[in-house]
């Protein structure tokens, strides 16, 4: 933790980040740019060093990045309290707005003119996914160049493995990517633990050993969003096919529609991506379900932040620990857009959806000036006038 003299107070930090978790759009790189922008060039509350560490901590560790990042900032001159309330601060605004979509939702989801409008931004999600994934392989495997694709080969040959499984079983493993994660380890890094087997085999009997609670349906929804919490890694679109092979596939708490409509919500609300889970929580069990989900998602995310935090210098100089976040990474990333490829034959059903899906794909590419939540709009608004006039 950081001991020099601050020039702000723990209250201006939590008015920061409660403004930018109600008007931050355009995802965790948008976030992550406004936070250098306003707290380290303009404010000069953080040090330029302090705020790249916590980057690199967050680009590390599981957890969506800009609230791991938020977190960090928070922890940085004020220790536990600042990064629990900073946390909380960010979070809190987007999530009280996701739970109102969600009562909204749930009354008035069986109209047609709210039908209208998810059609339209279902097809746009599909599209601000399949280049998020594009521009997530690119920055977390390689870029699709020959010399690049051939120096990371086996980063490329567990992204297709994850590919192929998820979009083939529709599910996802735990165990795949952590097993991606340990493989590339030992191939690249192995440490001097590996060489003891009894840790391995106790790590693999405690995790057994979790896997057979019974729980009830709140229960059952914090430990599997906790799950999800623990494989985000960067983006929260990363969750989005954790979400679907447990929500959809293997609980069947939401239906396909409601699934791609809950990514939406998270498309049009600001703040993390990944608070979605509120909205999904809330279709299933109501404001408790909302709370369990978000508490149950974030919780790893700020263990991860706050526990390495005071000794991350060290830890970050570890390459078993990179390469081992490495091949969870190119799993992680394969198995998003073998979601991508099971959600879009189920949500682009006609000519218009594969319009509006393509247009966002163009126009992201092309039209810098309109992000995320402008197309979301003309979308919802494309919608209304393809179903009702």
């Amino acid at each position: 933790m950081n001991t020099e003299q601050q020039s702000y107070t723990l209250l201006d930090l939590i008015k920061y980040f409660l403004k930018l978790g109600t008007t931050g759009f355009g995802g965790p790189v948008a976030l992550v740019g406004y936070m250098h922008r306003d707290l380290v060039e303009n404010k000069k509350w953080i040090n330029d060093s302090d705020f790249k560490e916590g980057l690199a901590l967050a680009q590390l560790a599981p957890g969506p990045l800009a609230a791991q990042l938020g977190i960090y900032i928070g922890f940085v001159h004020f220790g536990i309290l600042g990064a629990t309330v900073s946390g909380l601060a960010f979070v809190i605004p987007s999530f009280i707005m996701v739970v109102l979509l969600g009562i909204a939702y749930q009354a008035y989801g069986g109209l047609p003119w709210m039908q209208a409008i998810f059609y339209g931004i279902s097809a746009a999600v599909i599209g601000i996914i399949v280049l998020s994934s594009y521009k997530l392989t690119s920055k977390s495997i390689s870029k699709f160049e020959i010399p690049a694709i051939k120096s990371n080969w086996l980063l490329w040959l567990f992204y297709i493995i994850a590919i192929i499984l998820t979009a083939v079983t529709q599910q996802e493993e735990l165990l795949l990517f952590v097993s991606l994660g340990f493989i590339y380890m030992i191939v690249k890094a192995p440490p001097a633990w590996i060489k003891n087997p009894k840790i391995s085999s106790f790590a693999l009997l405690t995790t057994a050993g979790f896997s057979t609670v019974e729980l009830g349906k709140l229960g059952d929804l914090a430990w599997f969003f906790i799950k999800a919490g623990a494989f985000v890694f960067g983006s929260g679109l990363a969750i989005v096919p954790f979400l679907h092979a447990g929500i959809v596939n293997e609980h069947h708490w939401l239906t396909e529609n409601q699934f791609v409509d809950a990514v939406a919500v998270a498309m049009i609300t600001p703040g993390p991506v990944v608070i979605t889970v509120g909205f999904i929580g809330y279709l299933v069990a109501g404001f408790a379900g909302a709370t369990v989900a978000a508490l149950g998602v974030f919780l790893p995310c700020y263990l991860f932040t706050v526990i390495p935090a005071p000794y991350f210098k060290k830890i970050s100089q570890n390459k078993s620990i990179k390469a081992f976040v490495d091949g969870i990474t190119a799993g992680v990333i394969g198995a998003l857009v073998g979601a991508v490829i099971v959600i879009a034959i189920r949500t682009i059903v006609d000519i218009p959806t594969a319009l509006i899906a393509i247009g966002t794909v163009l126009t992201l590419i092309y039209v810098k000036k309109i992000q995320e939540p402008h197309i979301i709009v003309i979308a919802a608004l494309l919608g209304v006038l393809i179903k009702l006039i």
